[in-house]
């Protein structure tokens, strides 16, 4: 330890002790008779006397107060013979106070035979201090479950204490005077040694310092948090280093337990946002592909069952029964071949019973492959060369779960690791398991939208006429466009009248699905049982209103059109819809405002007509909101856009309608009803 040292006598320290120093001994020496002949600067301190005050007088009469000076003789006259004492006895201070002071006394005999009593004294109020912080420290020391250890200057032990020698597996005495790395060579003792000189250096302490490694104590390795502080006394001369330590294994694994945990949580919440943003079934797969990589999974695949596809009811497997898939998604978190071993999307398959997949919808429960063999791959790759290319990609663990909602296995989820080390374990099944019940829930709502939206559409279908045959004057296109999500009730009608006239109808019943798709064909009967008793427009939609206020909450728009190009008139009456577009024969487009008219179903107000010229080579057209209504644009921008397009058109009615179509609304957010009339010339 370094230190200060005297010439020859190397070791031996000049400096004074700290613990002396603390305490301010005192040295007093009496002769036979009492009289104070020896007299240290200690004592001044502790008493106030100076030594030319103290020298010769007797110490009773000096230093004791007359209450206690008999009690202060009889104790001379003990020690004198050869007695020793030691206690705490009252002495009395220059400046008249009582003071508490230690003594350690003994007989002293000089060469001549006289005799000399020793006197030690201390504060005894600092003795007492002295000694509860030592009783203390040690009590801390032995008794923390903290390990501690002090070091020297050279990085050797020095002392350690019970709980540091249970964390080493070692006694105190097989490191004393040795160096970390000597006896604990398992732990990283470069870092180690780095930080206590560093500390040595510095002066300032480093705390919760991580090492990972193995001490005596264990076969495996284990955490500790280590703090260092460097070890000074009252001058400030660096007698060493002390370092805590404290097992973190428990606490680390917990912190990852904790972490996980959260990731987990942070998975399923993920999953919550982006699983289900439609009612589509192959994007729902998609989606739930891509939320389990790459959190879960390196590689990631969906098949459903083909029965679920088609929208129709799902039939148990049993025994040795095949089952017929269709690969809906796969996604991998990063390039590799091993995504081309899954089965193609969209293609069907038929699966044997031996397969996994096959199993986990038969047995409705997961299957969980923590070790990938040979004889495994087979079962989880469709073919020879697909288990070759997830062998040469990796995959070492593999995770089927079932697709389950309403009691019913859709389908399954396959998971697979190839750069993750780690294999499927209970956590990730659970994990998987949660996923794949979300997700089941969105494939399922989106198997009965389908199956609705099927049936709608083919209601919808049934209900709107067939293509519009030539009328006397007339070239006529007509097309319905069912929107991608939901099928409304927009609806066309083409209606052959006297006198060479026809009547055009667009309508659009408020509402999706069956429903929507029944309240219009109820609507487009009543179209064509009212025409051919040929009213006037206004008078035909008052009767629709009375039918559509008859039908319950329903709400429609349309507008009613007669064409006579006899007389190349047109009259129109509108139900709260969007006005009709002319182009007339020099190009000039105009929207027609048809005045007053409120939806169907509200009652109680007429509807207005107005007569419109209807000139040879005159185009009309007759639409719904869904072709030039967009959620990013005002509706003035399709309405401009539509009429810029028919202006400058010179293609015939079939391909307008279809460029319409094209340019407006490709993938329709709603249906679109257009009819597009044009006058011969």
């Amino acid at each position: 330890m370094d230190g200060y040292t005297t010439g020859d006598d190397e070791g031996v320290a000049a400096a004074p002790g700290g613990l002396l120093d603390l305490l301010k001994v005192a040295a007093v020496v009496l002769d036979g008779d009492g009289h104070i002949v020896l007299w240290s600067p200690e004592a001044e301190q502790l008493l106030g006397f100076r030594a030319e005050e103290a020298l010769d007088h007797r110490a009773d009469d000096l230093l004791v107060s007359p209450d206690h000076r008999q009690q202060a003789r009889d104790l001379f006259a003990q020690v004198r013979s050869g007695a020793r004492w030691a206690g705490v006895f009252p002495l009395q201070h220059k400046d008249g106070t009582e003071r508490p002071v230690e003594f350690r006394t003994m007989r002293l005999r000089a060469r001549d035979g006289r005799a000399h009593l020793l006197g030690l004294a201390a504060d005894a109020t600092t003795v007492r201090r002295v000694e509860r912080d030592l009783a203390l420290s040690h009590s801390l020391v032995h008794q923390t479950p903290l390990g501690i250890a002090v070091f020297d200057n050279d990085l050797r032990w020095v002392s350690v204490n019970p709980a540091l020698e249970r964390i080493n597996g070692l006694p105190e005495e097989a490191v004393l005077g040795r160096r970390v790395g000597e006896v604990l060579p398992h732990l990283d003792v470069e870092a180690i040694e780095s930080r206590m000189r560093l500390v040595l250096a510095s002066g300032k302490p480093l705390l919760d310092q991580q090492t990972v490694g193995r001490t005596a104590a264990d076969t495996a390795e284990r955490a500790y948090s280590e703090s260092y502080h460097r070890i000074e006394d009252a001058d400030g001369r660096v007698l060493g280093l002390a370092m805590a330590v404290i097992d973190v294994s428990e606490r680390q694994h917990e912190a990852a337990e904790v972490s996980e945990a959260r990731e987990r949580l942070a998975v399923i919440a993920d999953a919550g946002v982006r699983i289900g943003t439609t009612l589509d079934l192959q994007q729902t797969a998609r989606e739930l592909a891509d939320v389990a990589v790459p959190q879960l999974a390196d590689l990631a695949g969906v098949d459903v069952l083909e029965a679920v596809v088609a929208h129709g009811t799902t039939a148990a497997i049993t025994g040795e029964a095949h089952a017929e898939f269709r690969a809906l998604a796969v996604a991998a978190g990063y390039l590799t071949n091993a995504i081309h071993a899954a089965d193609p999307v969209g293609e069907l398959a038929t699966y044997s019973s031996t397969r996994i997949i096959t199993q986990c919808v038969r047995e409705a429960r997961p299957i969980l492959v923590e070790r990938v063999d040979s004889a495994m791959m087979r079962r989880i790759a469709r073919d020879s060369h697909a288990a070759q290319t997830l062998r040469l990609a990796g995959v070492h663990s593999y995770l089927a779960v079932p697709l389950m909602a309403r009691g019913e296995v859709l389908g399954t989820l396959s998971l697979y690791r190839t750069i993750n080390s780690r294999s499927f374990e209970e956590q990730d099944r659970i994990l998987a398991s949660e996923l794949a019940a979300r997700a089941a829930i969105c494939v399922d709502n989106a198997r009965l939208y389908g199956r609705e939206r099927t049936a709608a559409l083919t209601l919808q279908r049934s209900l709107l006429p067939p293509a519009p045959v030539e009328h006397e004057g007339l070239d006529i296109a007509a097309r319905y466009l069912p929107a991608l999500s939901e099928v409304g009730g927009d609806w066309y009608d083409v209606l052959p009248l006297s006198r060479g006239r026809t009547g055009l109808i667009v309508g659009d019943v408020m509402g999706k699905g069956v429903q929507a798709a029944a309240i219009m064909g109820q609507l487009s009967t009543a179209t064509r049982a009212l025409a051919r008793l040929d009213p006037p427009p206004a008078e035909l939609l008052g009767h629709l209103d009375d039918i559509a206020g008859s039908l319950g909450d329903t709400i429609a728009t349309c507008v009613y059109a007669v064409c006579d190009p006899r007389r190349g008139t047109c009259e129109l009456s509108s139900a709260g819809h969007l006005p009709p577009v002319m182009i007339r024969p020099g190009g000039r487009a105009d929207l027609l405002d048809i005045p007053g008219g409120v939806p169907l179903g509200v009652g109680g107000v007429d509807f207005g007509t107005m007569e419109q010229e209807l000139p040879a080579g005159s185009l009309l057209a007759l639409y719904t909101d869904g072709l030039v209504e967009s959620r990013t644009e005002p509706i003035d921008t399709g309405l401009e856009t539509m009429m810029r397009l028919l202006q400058s058109t010179h293609y015939s009615l079939e391909r307008t309608s279809d460029m319409l179509l094209g340019a407006l609304r490709p993938e329709p957010d709603d249906d679109v009803a257009l009819l597009l009339v044009r006058t011969h010339t």
